[in-house]
This record gives C-alpha cells, structure tokens and sequence, in this order.
C-alpha cells in the first residue's frame, strides 16, 4: 500500500489537486490510519493559516440571512421559470381541443351512429335474459328435493 507525505497532504488540505487524483487520496484515507494522522496534522496546519473570526455569533446570523435570501430568490427564479417555459402539449386548451377535434371526426365518420344500432341491438327484448318467475323457481327446488329423498329410500333397501 502506497502511503502519501505531509507535503502531499497539505496540497490536498490546500486544495491544490485535480479531481481524480482528490478521489484517490480520500479512498485511501478509508483503508489506512497512518495516512489519516498525517491528514489531520496537515489539515491543524493549514488552520493556523485560517483567518479568525473575531465575532462568531454576527457572522453566523450574516451567513443565515444570505443563505435564506438565495433560497427565496431560487425559488422565485425556479417558479417563474417554470410558469414561462409550460410546452403548449401540456396545456388544458390543447387537451380540449384534441377532445373536440375527435368528437367531431366521430360524428363526421358514422361512428356514432353505428353504435346506437348495436345498442338498440342490445336492448331489444330477444336479446335480454328472460327473468324465471318465483313460483317456477320453488317448484322445480321443491322436485329436486322429492327427488334427493327418493334417492335416499331406494339407498336404504
């Protein structure tokens, strides 16, 4: 395993490698607790470097209020943006349009028409199941029933 030196790891600190070789370096820092020593002592190095904040509490409000700030300001941008680029496919008029430019060719070609017929069809009485009146229904149970206490007589001889 290759170990990097403090000079490499200040340059890291100091953000002063490209990409790749920044995603190998912190790769490595998972696997080995030698390196991750000379990275903390590079990184209390370059603190030192830092400048110091003389009144933490003002800046930190300062920070708060700029962050809120660009996040209204995002949101606005986002909204308008938004609104200004909808695709004219997406709008409730072209949908209604498209609902009566077919309807209208429906009607042109017969479809309609075509389909009352078949439901005239449907509903004429030859077609519809002819309903079996109540009475017929408990005289055929009532001869299945005779019948099933037939059967059971004739078992028993």
């Amino acid at each position: 395993m290759k170990h990097y030196s403090e000079q490499e790891w200040l340059a890291y600190v100091k953000n002063e490698l490209d990409e790749d070789a920044r995603v190998l370096y912190e790769n490595h820092l998972y696997s080995c607790d030698q390196c991750l020593e000379i990275y903390f002592q590079a990184v209390a190095e370059e603190e030192t470097e830092l400048p110091v904040i003389s009144n933490e509490a003002d800046f930190t409000d300062l920070v708060m209020a700029q962050i809120s700030e660009s996040k209204v300001s995002k949101i606005r941008s986002s909204k308008s943006i938004g609104e200004m680029r909808k695709p004219f496919c997406q709008s409730a008029v072209f949908h209604y349009s498209i609902a009566a430019a077919m309807t209208i060719l429906l009607m042109m070609t017969g479809v309609f028409q075509s389909i009352t017929k078949y439901a005239e069809n449907v509903q004429s009485p030859e077609f519809q199941e002819k309903e079996t009146p109540l009475s017929l229904g408990i005289v055929d149970k009532t001869f299945a029933w005779m019948d099933s206490l037939e059967k059971m007589k004739e078992a028993e001889k």
